[in-house]
Parts: C-alpha cells; structure tokens; sequence
C-alpha cells in the first residue's frame, strides 16, 4: 500500500494539466489534492460500475490522453515516443475489432468498462509494464511476422482488382457522357 502512495506522491508532483488543476482547487478548497485525486479516482471508478454512459467514458479515456500524447510524440524531436504511441494505436485498434464483435455479449458482464478501462490504462502505462508493448511484442508482431507476406499477396491482389473495376467504371461512364452528348 505504500508504494502505491508513493506512486501517487510522484504523479502529482509532476507538472501537468490535471496537476495544475488539483493545485487550483486544493488552493481553493483547502483540501489536500492528493484527497481530491483519491476522491475524483473513487467516483470514476463508481461510474464506471453504475453510470449511464460508461462506455463512452471508457472510450473517452481510452482516446483523448492518447490522441493528445501521440500528437506531442509526433510534434517531439524524438523518435521513440512515435514508437510508443503507435504501438499502442495498433493494440487500440485491433482490440476495438474484437470487441466490436463480442461488445453485444461482453458488455453485459458486471464490470466490463471498468475492465475495459483498465486494460487501456495499462495499454498507455508508461515504462515497462506498458500493456501495448507487452500486447506487441508477445502476439502481434510474432503473427505479423508469421503471415504478412501472405496478407501483403492478399492487398496487392485486391488493390488491383479495385483500380481494375475503378478504371472499367471510368470507362463506361465515359462512354455514356460521350453516347449522352453524341443523342443531343
């Protein structure tokens, strides 16, 4: 239980948008933030159990700080945060295929956003417990490995097949302007 205070002594140590705002309101309020954070992570996690709307909150989490980290990494000098972020997009999106398919089941199990939830949040952990690169390097990249010249065959021959059908439609639209002008 201690290191997880500790965990939370250095987080809001930290400079940023929420810490700023916790500072504002532990100056106005006289309440220590680090109660306030405690306070704001209980009714979140309540919400996420009972709320209306839990899985737009889940998927809210699960986007915005990670939208806004990616674009950070993307405007950073630095290359390896570009790593991180798109390596975590790749897991987002597969995992938002999965559910898709399975969300009309999985979301009636009690728990499920705040499971979501987590599981996103570890996604976006940072160091080396981060959820997305663990996803990454243990299934999606052996898969990839395994089978991408197959998937690359699969897209040349569909990519192909589409300029083929884009060109006859081409084709015979202009063959209809140039018989529609020629019956004028």
């Amino acid at each position: 239980m201690d290191g997880l205070r500790q965990r939370l002594e250095r987080l809001l140590e930290q400079r940023n948008v929420v810490t700023e705002a916790l500072g504002a309101l532990e100056a106005r309020t006289g309440v220590d933030k680090r109660y306030l954070a405690t306070g704001a992570a209980t009714l979140l996690g309540l919400y996420l159990l009972f709320g209306y709307g839990a899985s737009l909150l889940c998927n809210l989490i699960g986007f915005v700080y990670p939208a806004y980290a990616s674009v950070k990494a993307i405007e950073s000098p630095n290359k390896d945060d570009d790593t991180v972020w798109l390596t975590y997009w790749v897991v987002y999106g597969l995992f938002g295929l999965a559910e898709f398919f399975s969300d009309l089941l999985l979301s009636w199990f009690p728990f499920y956003y705040v499971g979501k939830c987590g599981f996103l949040l570890f996604c976006m952990a940072p160091g080396p417990w981060n959820g997305a690169h663990l996803l990454y390097h243990r299934v999606i990249r052996p898969l990839f490995l395994k089978h991408h010249e197959a998937v690359d065959s699969i897209v040349s021959d569909l990519s192909r097949r589409a300029l083929d059908a884009a060109a006859g439609v081409t084709r015979d639209a202009k063959a209809t302007v140039s018989q529609l002008q020629k019956d004028k």
